[in-house]
């Protein structure tokens, strides 16, 4: 029995031996712990400016349509006031003409002359362009008297005169030219005259044309051409066109023209 007890005092010293060993390499490892959080920064909230009220405008009124730029050819229906192109002039008797009683105006489509005073002579010209080569037309409905005259221009210059073709609804037909005197009044000098059954007299509408080309001055009446001659005397070369109701000594005088047109010969 004396021999056992070494090898249990061995075994005994083994185990403490073991034992303080797996104490001191036990349990689980340990993990590393995590850095200290780094303090973050946090801006002081800064105020949102008030949005700047934008003031209101004001709408931009509505602007009138730029009026049509002038044509040298053109057909004029009246369907608007007479543009600023146009002009005129009167020419009247000093005792039995009433002008306030004489009213030419562009209304519903038509050229209205209401001429109720006698003997007044009233011109249009179209001042835009000046022709040499022309045709001037016009659709006349003589609602009024028949005692009254429907005239053409052509070639009218305001210190020389212009070229006159002038047609009575009686039938009767003048080609003039109208001279521009020293002292402003008008001398009418007769080119040609003549008389047409191509005229409507009395109520209804006629159309005329009238041509100035080179020296040759031509009248067409109702699609009919009823003269031609060559001025060698007055030689007029260029000017305005223009158009001229005429009142006597028979009222009232009441003319409607549907349209008027200058063309190219």
């Amino acid at each position: 029995m004396k021999t056992l007890r070494p090898l249990l005092f061995f075994v005994s010293l083994l185990l403490i031996v073991g034992l303080a060993c797996s104490f001191g390499d036990g349990g689980d490892t340990p993990t590393q712990a995590p850095p200290p959080e780094q303090p973050v920064q946090v801006d002081e909230p800064t105020t949102v400016p008030e949005p700047t009220e934008v003031p209101p405008t004001e709408a931009p009124l509505p602007t009138e349509p730029p009026a049509p730029e002038a044509q040298p050819f053109f057909t004029e229906e009246f369907d608007t006031p007479l543009s600023s192109d146009w002009s005129s002039f009167t020419l009247y008797d000093d005792t039995e003409s009433d002008l306030d009683k004489v009213n030419v105006e562009a209304d519903n489509g038509k050229l209205v002359w209401d001429l109720d005073s006698k003997y007044v002579y009233y011109y249009l010209y179209y001042g835009a362009f000046e022709y040499e080569d022309v045709e001037v037309s016009v659709s006349a409905d003589n609602r009024g008297k028949n005692n009254n005259s429907v005239s053409l221009i052509c070639r009218y210059d305001p210190e020389v005169g212009w070229y006159e073709f002038n047609l009575a609804n009686n039938g009767l037909y003048d080609i003039l030219f109208a001279e521009i005197l020293d002292s402003g009044k008008i001398e009418y000098n007769r080119i040609a005259n003549g008389g047409s059954n191509e005229i409507k007299a009395g109520l209804g509408v006629n159309e005329y044309t009238a041509k100035c080309e080179g020296d040759e001055l031509s009248l067409t009446i109702n699609g009919a051409k009823v003269i031609s001659i060559r001025d060698k005397q007055y030689g007029l070369r260029s000017g305005q066109v223009g158009v001229s109701v005429s009142s006597f000594g028979v009222l009232p005088i009441l003319i409607e023209m549907d349209w008027f047109k200058v063309s190219e010969p």
